[in-house]
């Protein structure tokens, strides 16, 4: 076996705010495993609140080449690496050369049949007129992801409802709120028929929501970073985002999805950004979920060639093997 790590920068088309935090760039690692004449690739972005950097990644690779390059499998790397964006770009490769071996595809691994799945377009923090006219120039999609923070939220959902008053509406915070902040809101936004509050409150902060009457779901995203942190998140949230940079990639997605879905949980699937090859193994856990965040691509100055499809209405194509799997 032969690993290859890269680092890959990618501008986006303009900045991208979110609570506490500007985005101008992609920095991700790439990962290539060459085994008897074919290759797997994978993608790690990692987790910037952590400090899970693009050094960062690349140095846990490094670190784990010699495994790698001696023969270890995919089950046992995930032994031997936390859950960060490296292990997520090293299992991903696995997968992708595991279909390239086997001559086979990713959903024949996986035992799923695959259905087109619409994604939501993100519209980053700006003044509720800015806000308002990025929702119209996405009319095309169905779905909008409204970041927010505690900055005039209703004022800015209000500005966007009117401009598409036809939308599915999600709203991400980022930790942004406190509990006495989201129940405050809360009237309001039910009023302005939001679909899902992602992560309201602080990790680690997030205590009071067992005790909170919403008819709005609530999402975990900062609070249920892994497997060994799912249960926790569901005796307090209705809905589990799955990033695949957080939980050390696709091996350990399908645990989360298995398990929250044989509890009834629903899910979410997101990005940290990334290129088409970050969103094709995360269009795998899509196929659980109700929410779909794999917009990535649409925050990039350019995307990958070949890259996903994104089509009118939201829809985005099936990944093909010469994307990833």
């Amino acid at each position: 076996m032969k690993m290859t790590i890269e680092r890959k920068n990618f501008p986006l088309h303009s900045p991208f705010a979110i609570t506490g935090y500007t985005f101008y760039e992609l920095k991700s690692v790439w990962v290539t495993l060459e085994d008897q004449g074919q290759r797997g690739l994978g993608e790690g972005v990692g987790i910037y609140y952590l400090g899970d950097d693009q050094d960062k990644m690349f140095a846990d690779l490094e670190a784990i080449r010699p495994s790698v390059e001696a023969g270890a499998r995919r089950q046992e790397i995930n032994q031997l690496m936390p859950a960060t964006g490296a292990r997520n770009a090293l299992d991903c490769a696995y997968w992708d050369l595991e279909c390239k071996l086997q001559q086979t595809s990713i959903w024949d691994l996986v035992g799923i049949k695959p259905e087109i799945l619409t994604t939501v377009a993100t519209i980053g923090i700006g003044t509720p007129a800015e806000m308002a006219r990025r929702a119209k120039e996405l009319s095309e999609f169905p779905h909008l992801k409204i970041k927010l923070s505690s900055d005039g939220p209703v004022e800015r959902l209000s500005a966007i409802r009117a401009a598409r008053p036809d939308a599915k509406l999600v709203v991400d915070v980022n930790q942004g709120w406190n509990l006495s902040q989201l129940e405050s809101f809360l009237p309001a936004l039910e009023e302005l028929r939001i679909d899902m509050i992602e992560q309201p409150l602080a990790r680690g902060e997030d205590q009071g929501l067992a005790g909170i009457h919403s008819g709005i779901p609530i999402g975990a995203d900062e609070s249920a970073l892994n497997l060994s942190e799912y249960q926790a998140a569901a005796d307090r949230y209705q809905v589990i985002n799955i990033k695949l940079d957080k939980c050390g990639g696709l091996t350990e997605a399908l645990e989360i999805a298995n398990l929250a879905k044989s509890q009834g949980k629903t899910l979410m699937v997101g990005n940290m950004t990334g290129t088409s090859l970050s969103m094709a193994p995360a269009y795998v856990i899509g196929q659980f979920a109700e929410f779909v965040d794999i917009d990535g691509p649409l925050l990039l100055a350019e995307d990958i060639e070949p890259g996903l499809d994104y089509q009118a209405g939201g829809k985005v194509s099936i990944p093909t093997p010469n994307i990833w799997g």
